[in-house]
């Protein structure tokens, strides 16, 4: 891009740390943030703050990282109306780094796009690697852009992370990350069953984990989650109750193509019990907890899903 400018909306547990890494690679940042206390540190690190997101207005691009696109719409709204009452520099970027709705965030792109008189456009680039990622700017990031957004977009993102691919049009990018979510969600799951039953039969689950590690069963999920499932370390990193707000974005998008997803299927339900035993804010790590407390409930038979469960008033 001409500037090394850019807004970011949202300095949470991912956020901070992305905003950051913009930073030393030289970008001129302004945050906004719900909380002060996020801002303050952000300006200890050389960041600018405004006090509305409105005031972001005229930066060439807007990055959002907040916990869904519905936090994204409450917002970017005064945005939006500024934009209709004074349209942005042709060119502007929003762009939706946050886990979302591959179908929501195509309708939330031609609302700018009224709102902006075609001036701004949405780009989805959400990302994995977790906060560690974030940290060490090494994060994977799936875009849904046109290929000349996207090459604009590079060096920014090159700023947060070190795999970085454009996946198609808008939504390509969520799409990308609602698969990424059901390998992660799903595999987790299956590493914590394979926990509590190898404990309840008596063997050592670390030692369990390290000969899986070394045979096909070897995963990255395992690598990084494993050992906070060995160790009942529910810290969170990033709360477990998105993993069912994304997993229901798998069964949206499969239900668009007519594609089975049973293993989706059985997640979110999985998920959502985590969440119906209060377990939500947790790490992702906690449904090993969840599938104990099911075990100590005699529930040894599958969990059932249904609809209701991704409803969005549900995510």
């Amino acid at each position: 891009m001409d500037r090394k400018e850019a807004g970011f909306v949202g300095l949470g547990l991912m956020g901070s740390p992305m905003a950051a890494n913009l930073l030393r690679a030289g970008w001129s940042v302004s945050a906004w943030n719900r909380s002060a206390a996020a801002l303050d540190a952000f300006e200890a690190l050389g960041g600018g703050t405004a006090a509305e997101v409105e005031g972001l207005r005229d930066k060439p691009v807007i990055i959002f990282m907040l916990p869904d696109l519905s936090y994204i719409e409450d917002a970017s709204a005064a945005l939006l109306a500024s934009w209709s009452a004074n349209p942005p520099a042709a060119g502007t970027a929003v762009v939706v780094m946050s886990s979302v709705s591959p179908a929501a965030v195509k309708e939330f792109g031609a609302r700018v796009d009224a709102a902006s008189g075609g001036n701004a456009v949405v780009v989805d680039a959400p990302v994995s690697g977790g906060t560690k990622g974030a940290v060490d700017g090494t994060l994977a990031i799936m875009a849904g852009a046109s290929e000349a957004d996207f090459q604009r977009l590079l060096p920014l993102f090159g700023a947060m992370g070190t795999t970085v691919r454009r996946l198609g049009p808008l939504g390509s990018g969520s799409l990308a990350k609602a698969c990424n979510q059901l390998i992660v969600g799903t595999t987790t799951a299956a590493l914590a069953e394979a926990a509590e039953l190898a404990e309840r039969s008596g063997l050592d689950v670390a030692a369990l984990y390290e000969v899986l590690a070394g045979g096909l069963a070897g995963s990255r999920v395992l690598d990084v989650v494993g050992p906070r499932l060995a160790a009942k370390d529910y810290a969170p990193t990033g709360p477990a109750k998105f993993m069912h707000k994304d997993l229901s974005f798998v069964l949206e998008s499969a239900a668009a193509v007519n594609a089975a997803v049973p293993m989706t299927a059985a997640g979110v339900e999985l998920y959502a019990e985590l969440k119906r035993q209060g377990l939500g804010d947790q790490d992702l790590a906690v449904v090993r907890q969840t599938i104990a407390n099911l075990s100590d409930n005699g529930a040894s038979q599958p969990l059932h899903s249904s609809h209701d469960q991704v409803r969005i008033s549900e995510r």
